[in-house]
């Protein structure tokens, strides 16, 4: 049914639906990726299309920036519109020396400076964690295709522009991979659901070098990530 984000009829969804944070990225892989695509949703400028990739239905939604969005949209696909999975497409940033721009990093679990999970209301620390079925089928695509990749911690952020500079990068000595900004409401509200959620992220910047994906380099290494997300979907 509809809601206030979210105009797609029932049935227009499928049943897993890939999710990058920017909507014009959604159009993108809808246009250059799917077969006989079509766009269910356009309110507020967050496009949702739903097409067939090698005879699978699948979706692509855009997410928005941040925790609280990508919880908004998350809650009511799996609720809503009844999706089985999301996978997480989306960029970050390297905050550990051993991952390098153009790696792809599947976050297998979740830290956070966010106050998300204390809506549970549980007598402790919750830790997010990824479907273990969907982070295995991504290793192993990656390792099949040669794909150079990571599976660990990410850290999932409310802010972007820290006031304190360099503060984030204290995270690594946990072994924490990568700073981005959705993956935590997202496998919280996987795991509240009962359904399947992955974050894959491209690393598109880092703290110890100024080097970043050219606009050439960006293409091939997010097409690798869609890829893998996209037969993830046929899978599963």
């Amino acid at each position: 049914m509809k809601t206030f984000h979210n105009e797609a009829e029932d049935g227009q969804i499928a049943k897993t639906v890939l999710m990058p944070g920017d909507p014009l990225r959604a159009e993108y892989i809808a246009k250059n990726y799917l077969e006989d695509a079509f766009c269910y949703n356009r309110v507020r400028g967050m496009y949702g299309y739903t097409g067939y990739y090698k005879g699978t239905q699948i979706s692509v939604q855009g997410s928005g920036m941040g925790i609280p969005s990508m919880g908004i949209y998350a809650y009511e696909l799996f609720h809503h519109y009844h999706a089985q999975r999301i996978i997480r497409i989306g960029t970050a940033g390297a905050i550990h020396r051993h991952v390098n721009v153009g790696d792809l990093v599947f976050a297998m679990g979740c830290c956070t400076n966010s106050n998300f999970a204390a809506q549970y209301h549980l007598p402790g620390i919750f830790a997010p964690l990824a479907d273990f079925t969907l982070l295995q089928q991504a290793a192993a695509y990656a390792q099949e295709q040669g794909i150079r990749y990571h599976a660990g911690s990410v850290f999932s952020s409310d802010v972007f522009y820290e006031d304190r500079p360099g503060e984030k990068g204290i995270w690594a000595d946990m072994g924490v991979l990568v700073q981005e900004m959705e993956t935590m409401s997202l496998y919280c509200t996987a795991a509240r659901a009962g359904k399947q959620a992955l974050g894959i992220l491209t690393v598109g910047s880092s703290i110890y070098s100024d080097a970043a994906l050219t606009n050439e380099q960006r293409e091939k290494n997010l097409d690798s990530m869609i890829r893998c997300a996209l037969e993830l979907a046929v899978q599963s």
